[in-house]
């Protein structure tokens, strides 16, 4: 069984915006959404997404409706806006970046003595 890890602080917006990029979703559906392209790996609290979700709509990175979730209750559905699109293409580009420079940090070798 693979073993979960913690969530880099400071990624779980971009990791909402990704997953709000793939489609439609109500809350607990970015939740599972996430779940499942990390491969169960990454799990993420109700505490910290619902307040990441309504961040991301006031600043209005994403917009949302209210719709009938699959279990026929009612439910607020996420979009992408325009300018989330901007805001998860920038944000992949540093992130990738950083990852990139830790990359190379890590790959250094020990001075030998």
């Amino acid at each position: 069984m693979a073993r979960q890890v913690d969530l880099i602080q400071g990624t779980l917006e971009m990791l909402i915006l990704k997953a709000v990029s793939l489609g439609k979703l109500h809350g607990y559906g970015v939740l599972l959404r996430i779940q499942q392209i990390s491969g169960e790996q990454l799990v993420i609290q109700q505490g910290s997404l619902y307040p990441a979700l309504y961040r991301l709509e006031h600043e209005g990175a994403i917009s949302s409706e209210w719709g009938e979730s699959e279990n026929n209750r009612r439910a607020k559905y996420y979009t992408l806006t325009p300018a989330g699109r901007k805001q998860l293409i920038a944000e992949t580009e540093r992130w990738n970046q950083m990852a990139g420079i830790i990359a190379a940090i890590l790959r250094m070798q020990e001075a030998q003595s």
